[in-house]
């Protein structure tokens, strides 16, 4: 009877032993696996900062300095309220502008040639214009509640105006979508 259990055990443990060694096989690969994708999401995150990063210019004009971020980056569509992506890169722009401002903060708000949707006009904007004005005004609002100097604030829309793409493609017109920063030097 003795052998016959020895026996039975060899049998099963012959059995089990492949399965359970490829559970810790599974197991490896399964880790493995898990450490390629925190990578790869962690790469992910950097090339979205990137592309936030290059979404942004800065020129170096003769009496001040623009900063440009795409409308895209800081409002949803159709909208004049700023997005939580927005705010954060408005935050850390007052964060580094607001303790040694000396100089003035001129925000333009800028829109492509696309005529106003219905969703805006049942909010009483009918024009490109009043809605470039809004996003100005609450980009620099927004600013304002960061630290930055109330006093060495303006916000103007400029509409359509002074396009920096063709409007005739959606990246043209996406670039066209902006909001410039200029500070005046003396």
């Amino acid at each position: 009877m003795r052998a016959r259990a020895s026996k039975l055990r060899m049998v099963v443990l012959a059995v089990a032993a492949p399965l359970v060694l490829s559970a810790c096989a599974s197991q490896s690969s399964n880790n493995e696996l898990k450490t390629q994708n925190e990578q790869l999401q962690a790469q992910n995150q950097q090339l979205q900062q990137q592309l936030t990063e290059a979404q942004a210019k800065i020129a170096q004009l003769r009496s001040a300095i623009k900063y440009t971020v795409e409308s895209d980056t800081l409002f949803s569509s159709g909208s004049w309220q700023i997005s939580a992506r927005g705010k954060s890169i408005l935050a850390k722009m007052a964060y580094k502008l607001a303790p040694t401002q000396t100089q003035k903060l001129i925000i333009t708000g800028y829109t492509d040639n696309a005529p106003i949707g219905p969703g805006l006009q049942q909010q009483g904007i009918t024009s490109n214009q009043q809605l470039s004005e809004k996003r100005a005004d609450a980009v620099m609002n927004y600013l304002i509640t960061q630290g930055v100097n109330p006093n060495l604030v303006s916000a103007q829309g400029g509409g359509e105006t002074n396009p920096v793409a063709p409007n005739d493609t959606a990246s043209g017109r996406a670039q066209n979508r902006r909001v410039e920063f200029s500070l005046q030097s003396d």
